[in-house]
C-alpha cells in the first residue's frame, strides 16, 4: 500500500473526520451508560440492577475490548484496516440493538460484551488508518485532534442521554448508535483506502483466550469481593488468584511467540512502557471517579438525567480543549514537565471530591470537573502522540493495540476495584441504621444507596433514605482518596519514564518531531 503522502490533504482531512466519528461513538456510548446507571437501578423504569450488575455492564464491555484489541490489530494488518473497521462498526450497531431491548441485567451485560467486541475492532483499526494517512508533525496534530474526540464524546454522551431518558425509555440510549454507524460506514467505503501491512503477522489464538479468561476471572473476584462480608470464601480469592496466574501465562506465551499480536517487549522500553502504564493508571482513576459521580449527582443530589449531564459537561469541555492545548505546550516546554504536571493536577482535582457533600454549591463541582477534564485532555493528547510517534508504520495496528489494551485494562480494574471499595465502605457505614428494619428492607438497604431509597419509600421510612445518603457520601470520600493516590502514582511513573536520556541513542521523545517510520 502506498505511503500516506500520496493522499491529497483534502482527502486526509475527510478521512480524519470519518475516523473521529468512529471513536466518538465509543466514547459517547461509555458516558451514556454512566448517565443511565440511576435509571437502570429502578425496578419500574429500568431493570432493577444491583451495583455488581452495573459494574459488569461496564466491565464486560471493557473486558472484551481490552482482551481482543491486540488481535484486532493483527487482523487489520492481515485483512486491511478498513475492512476490520467496517466490521467492528457493524457489530457495534447490531449489539446496540440487543442492549436496547435487553429484558434483564444479564442480557444487558451480554449485549455490552458484544459491543466491546465491536469496539475492539474499531479502535486499533482507526488509529492505524490515521497513522498511515498522516506523517511528520501532521501525524502528531491528527492524534491530538483524535484524542480531543474523547472529550466531545464525553460532552455529548451525558447530554444526549439526559434528553433521551427524559422523553423515552432507557433502551433509546443504545438505539441512537445505529443511524450514526450507518453514516460512518458510508464515509469509510467512500473515502478510506484499505491500508494493510506488507508483512502481515500470524494470528495468535492463545493470546485472546488467556487474556480474556485472566481478566475475566480477576474482575469477577474483585467485584464479588464487594458483595460479601468476608474475602475468605474460595469464590472470592480463587478467581483472583486464577486471574493473576492466567495473565502471567498470557505474558509468558506472548514472549515466546515470534510475532505476537500483543508484544510485551514494547512495554519493557522505558518511555513506551512507562507512558502506557501512566495512562493506564489514569484510566483506572477516571473510570472509578466516573462510577462515583454518576450516583452522586443523580442519586445523592437528586438531579435528573439531563441535569446531571449538564452538570458533568465541564469535564468533557475541558478534555476537548486539553488535547490541542497540551500539544502546543509540549512543543514549547517539552513533554515531561507538561504531562506530569497535568496528571498531578488531575489527581488533586479528583481528590477534592472528598470535600463534596449533599449540599456543596454546584459552582465548586463545576470548577473541579473543568480542571480535571482539562488536565486529563492535556495528558492523553500529549502522551498518546508521543507514544505513537515511536512506532514503525508496519507495526501501527499492533502497537496501537498494545496502547489501547493497557488503557482498557486500567478501565476494567477501575470499575472492579472502585466499585468494590464503594460497596464495602457503604455496607459498613449503613449497618448501624438497619437494626430496627424488617428483614427484607434491611437486606435491600445493604445492597446500595439506590436500593435503600427504594426500600425507604416502600415502608415510609425517610430516615433510612437520609442514612443511605450519608453512607454513600462517606463511601465516595473513601473511594476518592484511593482514586487520587492511583492517579498520583501515574504521575510519578510518568516523571520516571520521561526523564532525559543519558545516551544519544536513547533520545527523549519529542511530540513536535515524531520519529519517521
Amino acid at each position: 500500500m502506498p505511503a500516506s503522502p500520496t493522499l491529497p490533504k483534502s482527502r486526509q482531512r475527510l478521512i480524519l473526520a470519518v475516523l473521529l466519528s468512529s471513536s466518538l461513538l465509543i466514547w459517547m456510548d461509555n458516558t451514556i451508560l454512566n448517565t443511565a446507571f440511576e435509571t437502570l437501578t429502578d425496578p419500574a423504569r429500568g431493570l432493577g440492577a444491583r451495583p455488581a450488575q452495573l459494574q459488569w455492564a461496564t466491565g464486560s464491555y471493557t473486558l472484551v475490548f481490552a482482551a481482543l484489541m491486540f488481535t484486532a490489530g493483527a487482523l487489520g494488518d492481515r485483512f486491511g484496516h478498513r475492512t476490520v473497521l467496517a466490521t467492528g462498526l457493524a457489530a457495534f450497531a447490531g449489539s446496540s440493538v440487543g442492549a436496547a431491548y435487553a429484558g434483564d441485567a444479564g442480557q444487558l451485560i451480554a449485549a455490552r460484551a458484544a459491543m466491546g467486541l465491536g469496539s475492539a475492532l474499531i479502535m486499533p483499526a482507526a488509529m492505524a488508518i490515521l497513522t498511515w494517512t498522516f506523517t511528520g508533525p501532521a501525524r502528531a496534530t491528527a492524534i491530538g485532534v483524535s484524542s480531543a474526540s474523547a472529550g466531545v464524546g464525553l460532552a455529548a454522551g451525558p447530554l444526549l442521554a439526559g434528553v433521551l431518558l427524559d422523553h423515552f425509555w432507557w433502551g433509546s440510549i443504545f438505539l441512537v448508535n445505529v443511524p450514526a454507524v450507518a453514516l460512518t460506514l458510508v464515509g469509510i467505503f467512500t473515502l478510506v483506502p484499505d491500508f494493510r501491512s506488507p508483512a502481515p503477522r500470524p494470528l495468535d489464538p492463545a493470546g485472546p483466550l488467556l487474556s480474556i479468561s485472566g481478566l475475566g476471572a480477576l474482575a469477577y473476584g474483585l467485584i464479588r469481593a464487594g458483595q460479601v462480608a468476608s474475602w475468605s470464601p474460595a469464590h472470592v480469592w480463587a478467581p483472583i488468584t486464577a486471574g493473576l496466574v492466567l495473565l502471567t501465562a498470557f505474558v509468558l506465551v506472548e514472549l515466546r511467540v515470534r510475532q505476537p499480536s500483543f508484544d510485551p517487549r514494547l512495554l519493557a522500553r522505558r518511555t513506551f512502557g512507562g507512558g502506557n502504564a501512566a495512562i493506564g493508571l489514569l484510566l483506572f482513576a477516571m473510570t472509578a471517579a466516573g462510577f462515583y459521580s454518576a450516583f452522586y449527582l443523580q442519586g445523592a443530589r437528586g438531579f435528573s438525567a439531563l441535569e446531571a449531564g449538564l452538570a458533568a459537561s465541564p469535564a468533557a469541555l475541558g478534555a476537548i480543549a486539553g488535547g490541542p492545548l497540551g500539544i502546543r505546550l509540549a512543543r514549547r516546554w517539552s513533554l515531561r514537565p507538561v504531562a506530569s504536571t497535568a496528571l498531578t493536577t488531575a489527581a488533586l482535582a479528583m481528590g477534592t471530591v472528598g470535600l463534596f457533600g449533599l449540599h456543596t454549591p454546584l459552582v465548586w463541582i463545576e470548577i473541579e470537573l473543568l480542571v480535571q477534564g482539562l488536565a486529563i485532555g492535556v495528558v492523553i493528547g500529549t502522551v498518546t502522540a508521543a507514544l505513537m510517534s515511536t512506532l514503525p508504520l508496519e507495526r501501527a495496528g499492533a502497537g496501537s493495540a498494545v496502547t489501547n489494551t493497557v488503557r482498557q485494562t486500567g478501565s476494567v480494574l477501575g470499575i472492579a476495584i472502585g466499585g468494590t471499595i464503594m460497596s464495602i465502605t457503604y455496607r459498613r457505614a449503613i449497618e448501624a441504621s438497619l437494626h430496627d428494619l424488617p428483614g427484607p428492607a434491611r437486606d435491600q438497604a445493604r445492597i446500595s444507596a439506590e436500593q435503600a431509597r427504594h426500600a425507604a419509600a416502600a415502608i415510609d421510612r425517610p430516615g433510612l433514605a437520609h442514612a443511605a445518603d450519608d453512607a454513600f457520601i462517606h463511601a465516595m470520600h473513601v473511594g476518592t482518596v484511593w482514586t487520587m493516590l492511583i492517579a498520583l502514582s501515574g504521575a510519578a511513573v510518568l516523571v520516571i519514564a520521561l526523564r532525559p536520556a543519558r545516551k544519544p541513542t536513547d533520545q527523549q521523545i519529542d511530540v513536535l518531531e515524531p520519529t519517521a517510520p
